[in-house]
């Protein structure tokens, strides 16, 4: 069956910089890809400068005037989240959209941060939590967008607070669904302390569905040497536009989140289609995980515990 195409429109962004992390494949390379495309000056903080300069050739190969910059980080080390907030904050310029998207996805076997968090809680969540915290004047500054890539899996599972390094025992799946609810949690709380104190962001969740990106495939550095049978079943179903979605679909709940004049603060994106694999982008009702604020505080308080990182209290 073929597949019906699925797009949204970009305004014009001349003028704004926007910061993707995840930039240097799949969903986030296609979300810099449009936002260059569309006029931003695209700033990819990457781990693997190698991965980075391809992605940056990828991005030009379609529009060889993009503005991109490659930046270092390591989101599974808070010194590394810490030195990049300090070089984008010596510059000086306003970030008017942050897409938190990078992420990790279910090692087989439990693995640790540089600063000993379980790995999927550590760079999912407060990596990113960390990155929002040392770069807030700098969104502030630009009345930023700062999205929240979720996942299907913050509507499964519960923060496991009795353990949350996941040090007693380790499950790959629920862990991943932690680190996204509370990445979730926190980016709603990001949006009632923004309204509450007037620092005039728009945080906003999103979220891709299912579509066969890289993080199922084998990934040797987080001991993943073959894809799981899982990605293989999705590249399939992909391919016959059935239930899921495409790498290019899945990046549109972030876009339209991140430019879209009808975003909200406080929105959550995703696709509008069945059980939300796929489809056309839409807001669509929050996660039942996601839906507690006092969870939300406790997430927040929890974090600046964690990272040593404060938001102020205004």
């Amino acid at each position: 069956m073929p597949r019906r195409p699925v797009d949204i429109s970009v305004p014009d962004l001349s003028g704004k910089r926007a910061v993707v992390t995840g930039g240097s494949d799949g969903i986030g390379l296609g979300l810099a890809t449009r936002l260059a495309a569309a006029g931003a000056e695209v700033v990819l903080p990457v781990r693997n400068p190698r991965k980075g300069e391809a992605a940056i050739a990828a991005i030009r190969r379609g529009n060889p005037d993009a503005d991109v910059r490659l930046r270092e980080l390591d989101l599974s080390s808070l010194a590394s989240v810490a030195a990049l907030g300090e070089a984008l904050r010596e510059e000086g310029r306003p970030i008017h959209i942050l897409i938190d998207n990078a992420g990790v996805m279910t090692p087989p076997d439990r693995r640790t941060t540089a600063d000993g968090f379980e790995l999927q809680f550590g760079t999912n969540h407060l990596g990113h939590f960390a990155l929002v915290g040392h770069l807030l004047p700098l969104l502030r500054a630009g009345r930023a967008r700062v999205v929240s890539q979720l996942s299907i899996a913050a509507n499964q599972n519960a923060i496991n607070w009795d353990d949350l390094n996941w040090e007693r025992s380790y499950h790959g799946m629920r862990a991943y669904s932690q680190s996204k609810i509370a990445f979730g949690l926190f980016g709603l709380e990001l949006a009632r302390r923004s309204q509450a104190g007037g620092w005039g962001l728009t945080s906003a969740l999103s979220h891709p569905g299912i579509a066969p990106t890289s993080l199922l495939a084998a990934r040797p550095e987080v001991g993943r040497a073959e894809d799981t049978m899982g990605v293989r079943v999705i590249r399939a179903l992909s391919a016959r536009g059935v239930l899921v979605g495409t790498v290019g679909t899945a990046q549109l709940p972030a876009l339209l989140a991140a430019t879209s004049p009808d975003a909200r603060n406080g929105g959550f994106y995703g696709p509008s289609g069945f059980r939300q694999l796929g489809g056309p982008p839409g807001e669509q009702r929050l996660f039942s995980r996601l839906r507690d604020a006092e969870e939300a505080r406790r997430v927040w308080r929890v974090s600046e515990e964690l990272t040593k990182v404060s938001f102020p209290h205004d």
